[in-house]
């Protein structure tokens, strides 16, 4: 029995999660502010790239899915935030590269 969440299992957990607009992980955009574990317990501050993202709820509900079936969290705090609001700088060089930036 798996006593504690790995990090780097939520980490490869994130990198199955994709904003519908954009084809790149939410990791690899910078989307991702913090990872906090506390044994089977998983809370993620993120951010997006738009306060007025139309498909929030969706990816709420896929990230907190993703972690639980990937990672093995039993419970997972999701909060959003915009401070600071995201930009390019926060994207990883493989994603900018695959982005053409």
């Amino acid at each position: 029995m798996q006593i504690s969440v790995k990090k780097e299992d939520v980490i490869s957990a994130l990198k199955l999660c994709f904003d519908p607009e954009i084809p790149v992980n939410i990791y690899d955009l910078g989307l991702i502010y913090d990872i906090e574990i506390a044994e089977r317990k998983v809370k993620v501050v993120m951010t997006l790239t738009s306060p007025f993202c139309p498909v929030t709820d969706y990816m709420v509900e896929d990230v907190k899915n993703k972690i639980r079936e990937m990672a093995g969290a039993e419970e997972v705090d999701l909060d959003i935030t915009f401070d600071p609001p995201w930009n390019q700088n926060k994207m990883s060089e493989e994603a900018k590269a695959q982005l053409g930036l």
